[in-house]
């Protein structure tokens, strides 16, 4: 019998699925895959190979992903290898060059231009978290391998974090909500939480119900009055920064934008539309 296994992380179809999954699930052919990496500044994984279908979530350039399926029309079914998320990206969006990042992107966004003057129309737009290969720098410059020149404040080595993530959410106050979205152009709750934690080093998965399970250890309900900052807040399909014991800071549906808002607010409008804290969590690193 086939295992249960989360649709979202599991790159298999009645049709085809990734070959070390046999005798796991069932499907009428199993493929190895093709390493790719993102190349674009801001991928785009949908639920179907179409650029009408849902977003479910987005890649950054430099990330890989493996890819087990094309469409007739331009569509990449595969893998993401930071948070094994599963879906459809466009080709385009995809190189088999796979170059070895040394920086990240530590701005909300930047540009990148195609000579040492930011007086020339930038090249791309690159947002926070985006992984890059710096082959040479001076006093105001980072030069990729693409020859793209990056304001050098705007990188750092891959190894240097954000001493606090809760801070790195901060930044993201008034960008517009975008589900599945992660970058200030547009982001959701879980990828606030995600791409907030990945810039403090700290691999977390993509959905807030992943985020509950695998995150931290949990609050009681007898300590939720003296929440810490840094705590998860979890409702069924959301989740919220505590910044300290009054307020939190989350993307959301409500305000269509990440916000900081009073915890005891919060807590009181969301019962209101129907629901309850399932959990609070603690990271273990905080």
């Amino acid at each position: 019998m086939a295992e249960s296994l989360d649709p979202r992380l599991t790159p298999a179809r009645p049709d085809l699925a990734a070959k070390h999954l046999e005798g796991r699930v069932n499907a009428a052919r199993f493929v190895e895959g093709e390493l790719y990496a993102v190349s674009d500044a801001l991928a785009p994984m949908r639920r179907a190979p179409s650029p009408d279908a849902p977003l479910e979530t987005q890649a950054l350039k430099g990330e890989r992903v493996t890819v087990y399926d094309r469409s007739d029309n331009g569509w990449a079914w595969g893998q993401l290898a930071s948070d094994g998320y599963v879906g459809w990206l466009p080709e385009a969006a995809l190189t088999q060059t796979l170059i070895r990042p040394t920086h990240r992107v530590i701005a909300l966004r930047t540009f990148a231009f195609p000579g040492p003057s930011i007086k020339l129309p930038p090249a791309e737009h690159l947002p926070l978290g985006a992984r890059i290969e710096i082959v040479e720098q001076d006093d105001t410059f980072a030069v990729t391998g693409q020859q793209h020149y990056l304001p050098r404040r705007h990188v750092a080595p891959l190894e240097t974090h954000e001493p606090d993530f809760v801070a790195v959410a901060e930044r993201f106050v008034g960008t517009p909500y975008l589900w599945g979205g992660k970058s200030s152009f547009g982001i959701d709750c879980s990828g606030l939480v995600q791409v907030a934690l990945d810039a403090a080093g700290i691999t977390a998965p993509r959905d807030s119900d992943m985020q509950e399970r695998a995150l931290g250890l949990n609050v009681p309900p007898s300590q939720w009055q003296a929440l810490r900052r840094g705590d998860l807040m979890f409702w069924k399909g959301h989740v919220a920064i505590v910044r300290d014991t009054d307020s939190i800071v989350h993307a959301n549906a409500h305000h269509m934008a990440t916000a900081i808002e009073p915890l005891a607010a919060a807590i009181a409008r969301i019962a209101a539309a129907g629901s309850e804290i399932t959990g609070v969590k603690r990271l273990v690193t905080m």
